[in-house]
């Protein structure tokens, strides 16, 4: 394959390239020069996948046991147990058909495929897919739960602006409510 490369740009002499030792050092210098670009790349790709490239995650693995709270800056896969409370605002958790989960859940994305007990906070999205389960309340801006998932919970479907109208909305609602109960007792 090398030869090939360094034949149109030595395709005037191309007999002699091959027998003289001249194109002998030049394969190792272009190896040699090849090898390192590869191994310099390397290091500099992966730090530009971790920022740029949102398929990148973490996982935690079918046999691994968390009990506490996970946090962190990047998206995460789960298709062991986790216990107590999962914070990665700004990115994707997904629960795996192995995974089990008791945990509150607040991140960009939350993808169920396995069990989960607990609320979820999505900044952006939830799924429940057909093969999930989810006991616990939902607060997202969109929510898909495809046929033959389990949900049993309350759903709150708030816009991206409107979060802090709508807890106002809220209070402003409660407050004329306990204040009628108030005067009629």
């Amino acid at each position: 394959m090398y030869r090939k490369m360094w034949k149109p740009a030595n395709s005037p002499s191309p007999t002699p390239n091959p027998k003289p030792t001249v194109s002998e050092p030049e394969k190792p210098v272009i190896n040699t020069s090849s090898s390192t670009l590869s191994t310099e790349p390397a290091p500099v790709a992966a730090p530009r996948n971790a920022i740029i490239n949102s398929q990148e995650q973490a996982t935690i693995g079918k046999s691994l046991v968390i009990k506490g709270e996970v946090t962190g800056s990047e998206a995460l896969y789960i298709d062991g147990r986790v216990e107590g409370a999962i914070n990665l605002q700004g990115h994707r958790v997904t629960v795996g058909r192995n995974g089990q989960v008791q945990a509150n859940i607040t991140a960009k994305e939350v993808v169920i495929l396995g069990k989960v007990k607990g609320n979820i906070v999505a900044s952006d999205r939830a799924d429940i897919r057909n093969e999930g389960s989810l006991t616990g309340d939902v607060t997202c801006q969109r929510i898909s739960i495809e046929d033959g998932a389990y949900f049993k919970g309350g759903i709150d479907i708030r816009k991206a602006g409107m979060k802090d109208m709508n807890g106002a909305a809220k209070a402003e609602q409660v407050l004329p409510a306990e204040a009628h109960a108030a005067a009629s007792a």
